[in-house]
Parts: structure tokens; C-alpha cells; sequence
């Protein structure tokens, strides 16, 4: 949730627990809700609370964006790329243009539009 560290009914706790049951790996990180979700999950072994945005996309397979803070609308794709081992960023929030990641050879999934994806 945007401007907040309520994570009360917040999809980030959905999306987390069915990516545990899926044993996958979580990197998270939000601008304030991080001591918020430490106190929820505690120690959790598949999670990891990163310092910022680019900590958070160290070594990930995909980004999932789950809110629309200001600071994630105007990322370093660049900075992003060199971070992540696939260029894939699934945007439940619809921040980026998609054009201009497919441009940049960027997988993008989106909630309510239409994908694109590099060949």
C-alpha cells in the first residue's frame, strides 16, 4: 500500500506466502513498511528485507511491483538489468511504459493491459 506501512490485507502478503508454498525466494523492500513486515514475518527463512529498491533485485529472477510508491515510478533500468539475472518485471500496478522496456529488451507483464515481452 502507497504512503503507508499498514499491510493489512496488502496483496505483498498474498503474492509472498503463495510464492513460499512455491518455495520460491522473497527479496522485498518498501520505503516504510519494512519494520512492519519484520514484526509479521519475523525471521522468515525465504525472506529477505533489502535496504532499498536496488537491493531488492539483486541476483532475482523477476521484480513484481505490488505498489505504486513514488520513488518506484522513475527507476535505473540500467542499474536494474546489471542486478537481476533475467530482465523480467511483473507490474501489478501498471508503472511503465511498455514500449519502452520492450525497446530495452525487457519482459513485461502487466495486470489489466496487454504484455510485451523482448524476442
Amino acid at each position: 500500500k502507497p504512503n503507508t506501512d499498514d499491510m493489512r490485507e496488502a496483496p505483498s502478503r498474498t503474492l509472498m506466502e503463495a510464492l513460499w508454498q512455491s518455495e520460491a525466494i522473497v527479496q522485498a523492500y518498501d520505503p516504510v513498511a519494512m519494520k512492519e513486515a519484520g514484526r509479521i514475518y519475523g525471521k522468515h527463512p525465504s525472506l529477505t528485507l533489502c535496504k532499498d529498491m536496488y537491493a531488492a533485485t539483486q541476483g532475482v529472477d523477476a521484480l513484481v511491483i505490488c505498489t505504486e510508491w513514488k520513488q518506484f515510478r522513475v527507476p535505473d533500468f540500467t542499474e536494474m538489468a546489471a542486478r537481476m539475472r533475467r530482465k523480467v518485471i511483473i507490474d501489478g500496478r501498471n508503472l511503465y511504459s511498455p514500449k519502452k522496456l520492450l525497446s530495452e529488451g525487457w519482459e513485461y507483464k502487466t495486470i489489466g493491459r496487454a504484455s510485451c515481452s523482448a524476442k
